[in-house]
């Protein structure tokens, strides 16, 4: 069983929907909506949180989940990709398959002219890599600004507030 699974099952169990869940834990609902679907798995502060909201000891939330097997089955065998939208001109495509029991998450971030992400802070020990295949963007990581265009490359600690835009 996963994570978001369990979630489900124990929140059914006591009535509570999406919502009071979310009033209860103070985790937002689309993040739990997101675990209970399979697209997170969430942070151990948030699993925390959401314990204490069902009455439940945290241990009795990881007792009996099994990870995913690892698999190298090729991410383009005919499937779609997820996609989400940060807003109108700036979207990301993830390009691997179960990703809750991967250690990287490979994506194509496509933002049009004029456009921008939302500003993410990943959890400390979070890394990314970017590698600009068109066009030019800035890269504002922390209070740092880094223009980067076709061919360049970013490696960065992604627990600094960061986002990206077209220029």
């Amino acid at each position: 069983m996963q994570i978001g699974k369990k979630i489900k099952e124990l929140r059914k169990a006591r009535k509570m929907t999406l919502t009071e869940l979310s009033e209860k834990s103070g985790v937002q609902i689309a993040t739990l909506s997101r675990i209970e679907h399979g697209k997170m798995v969430g942070r151990l502060d948030s699993h925390m949180s959401i314990a204490r909201a069902l009455g439940v000891d945290i241990t009795h939330l990881y007792h009996d989940l099994a990870s995913e097997p690892e698999t190298n089955a090729p991410a383009n065998n005919g499937t779609t990709m997820e996609t989400f939208t940060y807003n109108e001109k700036a979207s990301y495509e993830i390009l691997a398959h179960k990703v809750l029991a991967k250690k990287m998450m490979p994506v194509v971030l496509k933002i049009e002219e004029g456009g921008k992400t939302n500003p993410e802070q990943n959890p400390h020990g979070t890394e990314k890599f970017l590698f600009v295949l068109d066009g030019k963007i800035n890269a504002h990581i922390g209070k740092q600004a880094y223009p980067l265009s076709r061919n360049n490359t970013l490696y960065f600690d992604s627990s600094q507030k960061h986002f990206f835009e077209n220029q």
